[in-house]
Parts: C-alpha cells; sequence; structure tokens
C-alpha cells in the first residue's frame, strides 16, 4: 500500500485516504495521540483508537485519519493546518492532549472527541466521560457523531499584556522559544499561577504512577520550599464590578473546571457553561488544625468553605508582579507550560463544542443550572457576588457602622493587600 507525506508536516497516509479528503467522500475524524507518553502506552492508545474508528466508520460514512506529529508543538499545528480538511478531532491521552485539542479547534465549529487516558483526566472527569476506559470512550465517539450530540463549553483565554515583556515558552520544557511570541492559549481545566504551577510541573515529572499521587507527592516537596508569591490584581466579577488590589499569597489559581491532580476538586463552584471563571487563592498559610480540615475537604467539593482560601467568580482579571513577595512562577495551563506575567486572562463563553454520549448531555444541562450553584456556594457561607464569607461581610459592617464609617465611600480602599 502507498503512503504520501502530506506537504509541511510529518504526516503520512495512504493515497486513498487522501483521496477521500480531497473528494469529501466521506466526513473526516482526524485523530491526535501521545506516542511519548507512559513509556510507549501512548503509541498503543491512539493505534486502537484509529483501529476502533476506522472500523466504526466503514458502517457510518466516515473515514479516520492520523495527524499526530513527532511533538507536541507539532500535532498542534498539524491540527491547525488541516483543519478545514477535517469534520472532527479526536485526541488520545490526557490533560495535556486536551489542552491541545482545545488550542486547535476551540472557537471554530469543529467539535472535539475525548479519550481520556491520562495520569490526572482532570477536565473528561468533571465532565463525567469514561475515564481509561478506551473502548467506551470510542463507542461514545461515534455515537455522538451518528447522533450528533454535542455540548458547548466555556474556555479560558490566557494572553500576554499589551506592550509588556510577557513570552510564550516551549509547552514542554519550559525554555525560551526561538523566536519569541506573545503568550495566546486557551484552557479548558486551570491556569495555574503560584504553588500550584510548581506543583504541576513536579507531578509532570515524577515517575510515581497515578494522577493524585503525583499531586500529593509534589504538594509535600513544594511545602518545604512554601514562598509567598506577589500579584497585583485587576479584576471584573461577575457583577461587573471593577476591582484592583494585591494579594501576597503562595498559590492563586484561574478556574474553568472544577478539578486538578487527578481528582481534587480545587474549585468546586466552577461549571463549564457559566460564562465565568474562578479565582482560588489561598489567603494565609493555615496552621495544622485547619490544614488538616482543608485535606479533608479536598475530595467533598467543600474545600472553598475552609476560611483559608479566598474566591471570587469573574469575567476577566489582569495579573502582574506587584513587587513585593517572591515574583511568580512559570504559569502553567492544564499542565503545559504557558510563559510569564503580566497576563490577560478571561472567560470565552461556549467557545468549544464537544462530542458527548447521550447521557452525559443530559447531566450536563443539570449541572449548568445556575440556583444549584448558588446553593453550594451559600451552604460554604460565602457570597455568591463578592466572594467573601457572609461572616466576616458582617463584621466589617458592624465594625464600620460602630465606628460611624458605614456607609462612606470606599474609594480610597480600591487598591489593598490581601495575605
Amino acid at each position: 500500500m502507498r503512503h504520501t507525506l502530506f506537504a509541511g508536516s510529518s504526516i503520512w497516509v495512504t493515497s486513498a485516504i487522501i483521496v477521500k479528503i480531497m473528494k469529501r467522500e466521506h466526513l473526516i475524524v482526524a485523530v491526535i495521540g501521545n506516542p511519548s507518553a507512559a513509556k510507549g502506552a501512548g503509541a498503543k492508545n491512539s493505534a486502537k483508537v484509529l483501529e476502533l474508528l476506522q472500523q466504526a466508520g466503514e458502517g457510518h460514512g466516515f473515514t479516520a485519519i492520523d495527524l499526530t506529529g513527532t511533538s507536541y508543538e507539532d500535532s498542534l499545528n498539524n491540527a491547525r493546518t488541516w483543519r478545514d480538511e477535517y469534520d472532527y478531532l479526536v485526541v488520545v491521552g490526557g490533560d495535556g492532549m486536551i489542552s491541545l485539542g482545545v488550542n486547535a479547534v476551540g472557537g471554530t465549529d469543529k467539535p472535539l472527541g475525548i479519550v481520556a487516558m491520562g495520569s490526572g483526566n482532570d477536565f473528561a472527569r468533571g465532565l463525567k466521560l469514561p475515564v481509561n476506559r478506551l473502548e467506551t470512550a470510542v463507542e461514545g465517539i461515534v455515537g455522538a457523531i451518528v447522533c450528533g450530540c454535542q455540548v458547548e463549553v466555556d474556555l479560558g483565554h490566557v494572553t500576554s499584556v499589551p506592550g509588556s515583556d510577557s513570552t510564550a515558552v516551549d509547552t514542554s520544557t519550559r525554555d525560551a522559544l526561538q523566536k519569541p511570541r506573545p503568550i495566546d492559549r486557551y484552557f479548558a481545566g486551570m491556569l495555574s499561577c503560584g504553588i500550584d504551577a510548581c506543583v504541576n510541573d513536579y507531578a509532570t515529572h515524577s515517575h510515581l504512577p497515578g494522577g493524585s499521587v503525583r499531586y500529593f507527592a509534589g504538594v509535600l516537596h513544594e511545602i518545604t520550599h512554601f514562598k509567598k508569591y506577589g500579584y497585583h490584581v485587576k479584576v471584573e466579577l461577575s457583577d461587573g464590578v471593577v476591582e484592583e488590589y494585591d494579594i501576597l499569597s503562595s498559590m492563586l489559581t484561574i478556574a474553568n473546571s472544577r478539578h486538578i491532580g487527578g481528582g481534587i476538586e480545587i474549585s468546586p463552584y466552577s461549571r463549564f457553561a457559566d460564562g465565568m471563571l474562578d479565582m482560588v487563592w489561598m489567603r494565609y498559610i493555615p496552621k495544622l488544625p485547619e490544614l488538616a480540615k482543608a485535606v479533608s475537604r479536598l475530595y467533598k467539593g467543600k474545600l472553598l468553605s475552609t476560611p483559608c482560601f479566598g474566591w471570587q467568580r469573574i469575567r476577566r482579571v489582569e495579573l502582574s508582579y506587584s513587587g513585593e513577595g517572591a515574583e511568580p512562577p512559570i504559569l502553567s495551563a492544564d499542565g503545559e507550560y504557558v510563559g510569564t506575567l503580566p497576563v490577560e486572562v478571561s472567560a470565552s463563553p461556549e467557545n468549544l463544542r464537544l462530542l458527548v454520549p447521550p447521557a452525559v448531555q443530559k447531566s450536563f444541562d443539570q449541572e449548568s443550572q445556575d440556583a444549584q450553584v448558588v446553593a453550594i456556594i451559600e451552604r460554604d457561607g460565602r457570597n455568591p457576588v463578592t466572594g467573601n464569607f457572609v461572616s466576616e461581610e458582617l463584621e466589617e459592617a458592624k465594625r464600620l457602622d460602630e465606628s460611624g464609617q458605614f456607609g462612606a465611600s470606599d474609594e480610597s480602599d480600591a487598591s489593598h493587600k490581601i495575605e
């Protein structure tokens, strides 16, 4: 069987498939895997997915092709270059591969299918997609293609602040790029900006089994190197109010989804179609009893009921180094390196189409109900608009009332430091 190399890429395909692409005789499903993952297991998984899709396509009128490149950037370039030539993109792997898919088809009308076979699988877990069940995931994708079952989800979008010296780095090595360029990335899960970025870095390079084990090992390692990073924050809240202040914190995360580190619910209020992002940070380093309480709530969706964490629901935020404390580390999004501050981060509502089974679509619609989210926030004692604990707001109001300052203008407090 004769094979041909696509011009300007590393993709080898059969001549018969090229004919189908050019004549558009069938719908085209492009597949991208991670051949370097899990000591060769990634290559086997993507080959199996391609085989199953090709078999299914014979009966359902579509053709599956492999666009996997020689590296993350090469695969991403393939997916973008040939985007007009395929109808669906399927990625095979963990959150890093989902990041690739998101940045290939986010903002377009091309649906993305996910075969979650990584160590973390946090984005897929949040959507209730099959995790580390290859054949079940492929069956769901085929069913979604045949039935036209899709959902639209929000994305986060991070860019360099115009006119700043913020630049992107190599997504795999965090080295400077040979040709510097500004940051311009979508993320589906989390943008990690502090110790959370350092923990992700440790977990990515760990040889321990399982995403949760790697993440906890990273937490234990970074605790011994605790730093307070300085952030200047200019944020637009969910109600359109703009606040500007400094944060001195060891952790700051901008979340689009709930999970990180193989199932830890670090942002339990996040929903995939609310048009918002959630900013979570550590207000102070807790003492052992409070730390133990926070750890016990990691997998119960109640982490943000712990006072040591700050939270705000936001539309957009500009982050820069405040000049106080340690300079924040290289940011990471969905486990992939991004670049350095200053950056602008914004919600990108319903900017990604996903192929999902009907049961997932039904669950997705139910979880997107605002009333349910507000009830969870109020359960934890927080104000859904400001993000503050209601008890703290009442205490502050009482203090201002007793001092005769209640109702006074707070313009002088527009910029303040949170520790």
